[in-house]
């Protein structure tokens, strides 16, 4: 469980490094040239979800929880905003979720 929660998170860099390189040229004005390492992220991030040995339908819903709370510690690391208890509580929530649909792959 330990190595595929750690991919979920590798993942969850990709594609929000791949997210966030595109906004910083749309709303930050910084050069087009970042949509290449952009892209190439996504195309990681695609990869990574492949990696998995279970359906996608469930390696999605189980990712899903991870990327709630590597979305907010990216937006308290690099965006700088304080997280709220209610952010805590539902990142810890969600990444529960997850612990028990991977839990379940093997049965």
């Amino acid at each position: 469980m330990v190595k595929t929660t750690l991919l979920f998170f590798l993942t969850a860099l990709a594609e929000i490094i791949g997210c966030f390189l595109p906004w910083l040229w749309l709303k930050k004005g910084a050069t087009i040239w970042l949509l290449v390492p952009a892209a190439l992220s996504l195309a990681a991030f695609v990869w990574l979800l492949t990696l998995h040995p279970v359906a996608s339908g469930r390696v999605y819903a189980a990712y899903g929880g991870v990327y709630v709370l590597t979305a907010l510690l990216w937006l308290r690391i690099v965006d700088g905003v304080k997280l709220t208890t209610f952010d805590w509580v539902g990142a810890l929530v969600a990444l529960s979720g997850m612990l028990i649909i991977v839990a379940g792959w093997g049965r």
